[in-house]
């Protein structure tokens, strides 16, 4: 499956029904989440690797990385609707996916169940909660090497200093994320927002 056939079969995913702004549910563009996957997977992160995607919403890259042929895939979110609307995108687009429901932040929850290569994620960039997408980067970093992720344009100092120690960034790709207006407070139909897909490995502090 080549770039433009992923991103094909990713428009069929359905988005958020009831978008809530508090948990910044905006909808991966599949060009964005084709990218991603596109790339991770030429570098050898996906196809037979144990995939999580955190914070999956309606499960675009999650659907992705088993279109790919991940070994296995999971995906987690909060909102118990989202994870519904996942299930559902998974079926429509015949593969396999196991969907929970969590909060990234929660140190009760099983996570060394979800243990895996590779973490592929779109956080909340902290619009409505500064600092929102420390908690799926700390996660991340604690149940898988290699992480995959989409912040705001200019992050990677941030995400550099953030981990320090943890992990090292190994590449920044700059790429355009189309938004629809979808919450009240939004002012044009559709946005364009730069954002980065930075690619984190783990350094190993044994």
């Amino acid at each position: 499956m080549n770039l433009r056939q992923l991103e094909m079969r990713l428009e069929r995913i359905a988005g958020f029904e009831r978008p809530t702004p508090r948990l910044e549910q905006y909808q991966t563009p599949p060009s964005v989440a084709a990218r991603l996957l596109f790339h991770a997977c030429m570098q050898g992160a996906i196809a037979n690797r144990r995939v999580c995607d955190l914070g999956c919403g309606t499960g675009i890259l999650a659907c992705g990385a088993a279109l790919l042929g991940a070994a296995a895939v999971a995906g987690v979110d909060i909102d118990p609707s989202a994870v519904e609307q996942a299930k559902r995108n998974a079926d429509l687009l015949g593969v396999e996916v196991e969907f929970l429901v969590a909060d990234v932040a929660n140190p009760a929850f099983d996570w060394e169940r979800l243990r895996c290569d590779t973490v592929v994620m779109n956080p909340p960039f902290g619009a409505q909660r500064v600092h929102a997408d420390r908690p799926f980067i700390d996660r991340a970093l604690e149940i898988a090497d290699v992480v995959y992720g989409i912040f705001n344009a200019g992050s990677a100092p941030f995400v550099a200093a953030y981990t320090e120690g943890r992990a090292e960034i190994e590449e920044v790709i700059s790429c355009t994320f189309p938004m629809r207006r979808t919450f009240a407070h939004h002012r044009r139909e559709r946005a364009e927002i730069r954002v980065d897909v930075i690619h984190l490995r783990r350094v190993d502090t044994a």
